[in-house]
Formats: structure tokens, sequence, C-alpha cells
């Protein structure tokens, strides 16, 4: 898909005008008195947090931010498999495929030995490995990814829009109020000077706040939290061109190493002409700051221009451009309770994203792993509000995620460091590394440990491709009801639900000894079973867990008609039939799922899949107890 031809504009490519592009998307009046879920902040990760609880319209959401409006241009802009795949739970994976530059190689270039002033091209490595992932690496800006979040949240049943120009004076917690009370007070300013309450605070009492407000965090300061970590003392600049060059490899992501004037990552955009320069500038002083450099756009496009060499840079036109030096920080905690009080409290206060820890733009997963943090909280959140969840679930938030930012801010001080190592510079080194990083980069790579929502490895060896603790790696499958092929993980929404994959083992799954029978008599009819006992009087049976067939015959030797009723269950005010919880075997393009996953044929086993997609327990397809146990330890009736 091509854009951007004449100048670059913001907004929906597909439509012609781009007076046309950017409909409104703020929330007009004062603020709410009270409400469930305050998100401080409405970058992506506090969009991504509020599309997931737009899912639950019982739930009273608001968004603030302090900026005029929605993202224009600039700031992220890749965006890792992994990534694609929660945007697929949302709904709009596809538009984002489509409009997005997809990253297939990157090159690598190097000083020119016989001519060092100059570069050329040393080698090239495939950007993500084959399998990975039934999505790609793709580049797109992070205004439009903010728009399809914008799109998902005004469209939930809760109907929720950012309120713009508001900014956070103080956020205070009464400990002496119950859990669950809206014991938050947050007092905010509204900006907007063309108001009648410019300058007039506002107060709103929330039973959580989640403050997603960047590096600067308002929220973070309120509960004490401070960013711990260093700089690597090097100014950098970034600018996303529309220019005319004849580089080779301007359509490829390039690390470009000079001899003595630094690196340019060079990352090609959406719209097939626009391309994004990181460009290595200067280093700064121990006490010095970019800022103090006054480094304007010129210099940029000058420095960039003497990296290029033999290869001419003509820049036609700057879309977006800003100058920052590298830092890595995370915080102790990205909630409000201090460790030796977590026996004690339950977590009302949560920061994510930049607000607990930063990154270097060159290893793109700022973005990334912030929509992480809030993928994982914003289920948590909506199961406690709704009573659905024990509050201790809470603490898993902060257990969860920061130790995994923090393994990325080491891949990340180790990749900038890399990258930009100056003089000297080894390409093949670089080469190397990139290399190593693949899986962090493409966003797979996240592994949580046993945990309360996190099983063993006791049953690992029935399904070794499906990892407990990482992500459901999905693979294609033929839906039984219409021998549809499809991909098995595409039935996971972003709804708030646990996923129960039950793979049949070798027999008939139709045989009355089945243990796939046999398993979902327990789910749908013992008083023990964790869909029996926590789905409410008049809510569907896969309400709050879903439960799904597996088998390894074709969809043409299976009787649907004397598969077990929960695999066929009524629903909705009519008891319509939901035919789409069995799968099979994709025979016929020889991807089977069992023999890419790993999975023991003749025993056949349960994938329980938690709400954010990371597999939560690997069990054999008879182990009833235990599998009740495993929800025992957070939900509540």
């Amino acid at each position: 898909m091509q854009f951007h031809l004449n100048g670059y504009h913001s907004g929906d490519p597909s439509i012609s005008d781009p007076a046309d592009r950017c409909s409104p998307q703020g929330a007009e009046g004062p603020l709410p008195k009270e409400v469930d879920v305050l998100i401080v902040g409405a970058g992506p990760a506090g969009l991504n947090l509020a599309a997931q609880l737009a899912a639950f319209p019982e739930i009273k959401t608001c968004i603030i931010e302090k900026n005029s409006g929605r993202l224009l241009h600039g700031k992220a802009d890749g965006i890792a498999c992994r990534t694609v795949e929660m945007f697929n739970a949302f709904g709009f994976a596809d538009r984002v495929v489509k409009e997005a530059c997809g990253i297939n190689e990157a090159t690598f270039w190097k000083p020119d030995p016989s001519n060092p002033e100059t570069v050329v091209r040393s080698s090239r490595v495939q950007d993500v490995e084959d399998g990975l992932s039934e999505f790609p690496h793709v580049i797109i800006n992070q205004a439009r990814v903010e728009d399809f979040l914008l799109d998902v949240m005004a469209g939930g049943p809760a109907k929720i829009k950012p309120y713009y120009l508001r900014r956070v004076l103080s956020v205070k917690h009464d400990p002496a109020a119950r859990f669950g009370e809206h014991s938050v007070t947050v007092t905010v300013e509204h900006l907007d000077i063309n108001r009648d309450l410019h300058g007039k605070a506002e107060v709103v009492k929330a039973r959580y706040v989640v403050g997603c407000d960047g590096a600067r965090s308002a929220v973070r300061e309120s509960i004490g939290g401070k960013l711990h970590g260093d700089a690597a003392n090097v100014a950098w600049g970034v600018m996303d061109v529309l220019a005319v060059t004849d580089f080779p490899d301007v359509r490829f992501k390039s690390v470009i190493q000079s001899a003595k004037d630094g690196t340019i990552l060079l990352i090609p955009r959406e719209g097939g002409y626009m391309f994004r320069l990181y460009t290595e500038l200067a280093t700064l002083q121990a006490d010095e700051r970019v800022a103090d450099r006054n480094i304007k756009v010129k210099d940029i496009i000058a420095k960039a221009q003497q990296i290029f060499k033999p290869y001419k840079l003509d820049v036609k036109e700057v879309a977006w451009w800003s100058v920052y030096e590298i830092g890595q920080r995370v915080t102790d905690s990205f909630d409000d309770v201090p460790k030796d009080q977590r026996a004690s409290r339950f977590p009302v206060v949560f920061t994510a994203g930049d607000a607990c820890h930063t990154h270097s733009p060159k290893a793109g997963q700022g973005l990334n792993v912030t929509m992480q943090d809030t993928f994982n909280l914003g289920w948590k959140l909506a199961q406690v509000i709704r009573g659905r969840c024990a509050p201790h679930l809470l603490h898993t938030y902060s257990a969860e995620r920061q130790p995994i930012a923090q393994e990325f801010i080491d891949m990340d001080r180790e990749w900038a460091a890399t990258i930009g190592s100056g003089k000297g510079a080894d390409s093949d080194k670089t080469r190397d590394k990139f290399k190593s990083n693949l899986r962090y980069t493409a966003g797979v790579a996240t592994h949580y440990t046993p945990s309360l929502l996190t099983g063993k490895t006791d049953h690992q060896n029935l399904a070794q491709g499906f990892v407990i603790g990482m992500r459901f790696h999905s693979a294609p499958v033929v839906r039984l009801c219409d021998a549809l092929p499809m991909h098995l993980g595409h039935v996971h929404k972003a709804d708030g639900r646990f996923r129960i994959y039950a793979f049949a083992g070798s027999g008939d799954p139709t045989a009355a000894d089945s243990k796939i029978r046999a398993l979902c008599n327990f789910l749908a009819q013992d008083q023990k079973s964790p869909v029996k006992k926590y789905t409410r009087k008049g809510e569907d049976i896969d309400s709050l867990i879903d439960v799904y067939g597996v088998f390894q015959q074709s969809h043409k030797d299976i009787a649907i008609e004397k598969m077990p009723e929960l695999l066929l269950p009524r629903k909705g005010c009519y008891g319509l039939i939901d035919y789409e919880k069995m799968y099979c075997a994709d025979l016929k393009s020889g991807q089977d799922i069992f023999t890419m996953r790993g999975i023991d044929r003749k025993s056949g086993c349960m994938v329980v899949v938690r709400p954010d997609q990371y597999i939560a327990q690997v069990l054999p397809l008879d182990a009833h107890a235990e599998l009740a146990a495993y929800f025992d330890g957070f939900m509540q009736q």
C-alpha cells in the first residue's frame, strides 16, 4: 500500500482527502466524579488498557491525556510479531498489516576496506525466523496504532473516549479505606484555555488508578516510585523523511556504521516512500544533557549525509524529528504496595510503559513492551472489579512484568552499545548481536515463571511446543463445522476469558469412554468444575472459561452430532447452538498442529491459556482435580 507520495499526512490513508482523515476522538464535558478505573495517559499503554476495559460496560473507565488530541505523527514505529498477535485479539491486525511496511531482511554496512571514508554492504539477515509467528514484523506510525485502539474503545460496549487537555496535579490514596472502595483521589487541572474549566481543578475518586503518563510520570511520583538506571551519554537524532537517495537498501532495515562519523539505523516506513533515520550525533559529557547542544534538524541531516557517503541524501521533507539521549531505566515495582506489605495490602495504583521502564528506540521494543504491560494488567483489573477473581490476583502484575522489563532493558543496553560503538565499529559483531536478539525483537521471548497464574512443567512433555509461561504459539487447523482453514489462536479475543484447548488422543473422540467426553462431562456437570462453579446464573456457559476441542482426524471423519454438548453449547436469549468450538488438524496442507507443537498423539492433553494469551498449564486430559485447583487459586464465585 503506497501513500505519502506528495507529502506526509496523518490518519487513514485509504481516505483520499487528508482533511477528512482525522475525526474528533475526545470526550466532552467535565470528568466524572467517581470511576472504577482512571487511566492517566492516552499513549499506547493507556489506550491498550482502555480498549480492553471497553469490553465491560459494567466497569466505569475514564482516560485522561494532557495533550490536546490524538497523536498525528512521530514517536514509535516498530510493531513486533507478538504485538500483531495481540492486535488480532482486538480485531484490527489485518488493518495494521495492510497499511504497514513489512520488515523481511536487515542489511549491515561497514567502512569500505579500500576506502574507509565510505561505506559498503557487509551482510544481510532474515528479520524473523521461519515459523515464529503467523504474523509479520511491521513498521507503522504509532499514531495509526493509537487510531485503531481509539476505534476499539469507542465501538466497545463501554464506549470510552479520552478526555484531552487534562493534567494530573496529585494522586492520594486513603489507606484507611476498605479495599474496593473509591479510595484514590486524583486532582486534575483542565488545560483548555477556551473552556470555562481552564485552570480549574477537577476531582475524581477512583477505585484504581493506572499511570501510563510517560517517563516523568506524576502517578509514579505519587507512589514514591523511582526510575533506576543510567544514560549512555550519547546524543541521537531521529527523523522521518521524504528524500531522494541512491542508497540501494532504503527499503530494508539497515545498520550503517561508518569509520569515524558514527552510525545510522535506517527504518523503511509505511507508504513506500518515507523512511526513518536514527543518527548518532555526539558523545555527551557526564553532566551534559542533549538539550544543551541546541541541535537542529539541519544538523541531523548533515550528519546523516556524512555517514551515507558515497551515497547521496537529498531530504525533501521532514515529517517529524527529535533529539534524545539513550537511557535504560526501570522502577523496583509497578504498583503502590511495598514488598514488606504484600501480605496485608492489595495494590490500587499501578504504572505501565515509560512510567516504569524506559528503553532506547533502536531496539524497537518501547511500544511493544509497553503494550504488553497493560495487556497483562487489563484483564486482571476487569475480573477483580467484576468480582470474578480475588484481589490477590493484582499482585501478579508487578511480579510478572517488572522482571520482564528488566530483562528487556539489559538486552537493549547491550544492543545500544553495539550499534553505537563509534570508531572501529564491528559490522559482523553488530550482525551477530542482531541475530541473537531476534526472538526479543519479535516479542516472543517473554517467559513467566511458575506462580499463581503459571503452572509448573510437570506435564510439559505432553505438548512440548506449547511452553508453559510463554505465549500461545498458534498453528493452522480446520474448523469442524464448515471445513474452514484457519489459525487456532485466532479464536482468542481480548475479552477477559480463559481458554482451555483440549487436544484429543488417538482414539475416537466421539466414543462413550473417550477422555475428551469425560473432560467435557466434568466441566459441564461436576460441582467441582471451574466452568460449573464460576459461571453465574443466566450467563452463557463459555462466558468466563471457553473450551475448545482439537482432533487428530480429518474433519471428514468426525460426526459433529455425536460430540459432547459442551462443545455444541446453547447460548444467547434463543439458546442458539455455537458450532465453532471444534477443530481438526490441517492434514491437507501438511501443517498438522499435533506435529508442529509436539503434542502427545496417544494421550492428548489440555492447554490452559490466560486471557493475555500466555500458557498457564499443560495437563493430562483426565487431570480434572488439577484443573479445578488451578482456577480455585484465584477465582471466586
